[in-house]
């Protein structure tokens, strides 16, 4: 007897002719992985209404990991992923060094200088690391390291973002509050570059110094406090340990919208994204871990994917292939935003839209139409080429 296909089946024989000639060969590949965490003792603050969630950032890898399975399964791949997390004082050097000799792919969710001790490691030469957790400029810039990568936004795409929203209302007569940590000073001082760069005048600035109890106290202490700032379109807030922003809303001498780290403020991903096939990923989270996904967990989930995506283009489990092909044009990841992303060449950084978001929606999605690029429009958010001085990425 002969068979005689019908037009789809035939249609179906083309298809997976032409898959088999177009798909790389598959192989057994083995991918491991760690998520290294530094654990750091929250410092004292006011309220206790949204306590940071103990699987902050592993989640968002475990939610990927699973993604990641999926496709795996089908080539031939498996993902693994161990998690080691370093108590505080505790050695994270040592912990690192374990890691890395069974897992040349490390997620590094630490403060700043510990990222950098881990990316130094000898052992951690030609391994593939992703910052997950620190947007300092200096890890982008002068500080950089080429078997760094950073899925986590940088400061200052989030306060670019910000400024951008202002600047496209034109509110651009704005006053600050600078809290009194290191943490607080440092957004400030990005506050004030993104302003600059986006025409936005900061008219005066304040340090917060209050010691009370403003649970009880707010309606009495924050109009005073604000009482003898400049007439001014929005009331900026640095305060990154989320300490004392929340009650300045609505308490100022003047009715004026409030930014940076409290009201209307820019991030790498927020519970409010609904758009671009967002909703799908949160509610996979939700499922997962039982709360909403946050900035920290999203960058997990987008280190993840991204090798994921790597190995599965590349059909190699090599970190070198693997760092190549993610720095390459051809890399492109779906990240529920409306575009593909990819990583700047220069510093490793990943480029992505910023949401502009307040407690309940979406405001923005930067860059916003009309802030053009000659390369790349994310790349109007943060560190550019031109103005970096990271090296260890080459030209």
């Amino acid at each position: 007897m002969i068979y005689h296909p019908t037009k789809a089946g035939r249609n179906a024989c083309l298809a997976l002719v032409f898959a088999s000639c177009t798909m790389p060969a598959q192989a057994d590949l083995s991918i491991a992985m760690t998520y290294l965490r530094q654990e750091v003792e929250a410092p004292p603050v006011l309220s206790n209404l949204d306590p940071i969630p103990e699987d902050r950032g592993i989640a968002g890898a475990e939610v990927a990991l699973a993604d990641t399975r999926t496709t795996g399964q089908f080539l031939g791949h498996d993902y693994q992923l161990e998690v080691v997390s370093v108590p505080p004082g505790d050695d994270l050097a040592g912990a690192a060094k374990a890691a890395l000799a069974s897992s040349r792919i490390l997620l590094v969710d630490a403060p700043t200088a510990d990222v950098l001790t881990v990316a130094d490691l000898p052992e951690a030469q030609g391994a593939l690391l992703f910052n997950v957790s620190s947007g300092a400029r200096t890890l982008r810039d002068a500080e950089c390291r080429a078997n760094l990568l950073h899925t986590v936004a940088e400061d200052a795409m989030r306060t670019d973002a910000l400024m951008q929203v202002l600047a496209a209302r034109r509110w651009t007569r704005t006053v600050m509050i600078i809290g009194p940590r290191d943490e607080d000073r440092a957004f400030a001082e990005t506050l004030r570059a993104s302003a600059l760069k986006y025409g936005v005048e900061i008219l005066a600035e304040k340090d917060w110094t209050f010691e009370t109890d403003l649970r009880r106290s707010t309606s009495a202490e924050i109009p005073l406090f604000t009482q003898d700032f400049p007439d001014h379109d929005v009331l900026l807030i640095a305060d990154e340990t989320d300490d004392f922003a929340r009650y300045v809303q609505h308490n100022t001498w003047l009715p004026r919208p409030v930014a940076g780290s409290d009201g209307l403020h820019g991030e790498g991903w927020a519970p409010v994204l609904e758009q671009w096939g967002a909703v799908q990923l949160q509610n996979r989270f939700e499922k997962y871990a039982g709360r909403n996904m946050g900035a920290r967990d999203y960058a997990a989930w987008a280190a993840v994917r991204s090798v994921g995506e790597a190995v599965t283009r590349s059909q190699s489990d090599d970190p070198a292939v693997l760092r190549a092909y993610i720095l390459s044009d051809a890399f492109a990841l779906d990240g529920f935003k409306g575009r593909s992303l990819s990583f700047r060449d220069w510093n490793g950084q990943l480029r992505q839209p910023m949401a502009v978001v307040n407690a309940r929606a979406l405001v923005e999605l930067a860059p916003l139409d009309g802030y053009l690029h000659q390369t790349n429009e994310t790349d109007s958010l943060g560190l550019d080429r031109g103005e970096s001085a990271c090296t260890a990425f080459g030209d």
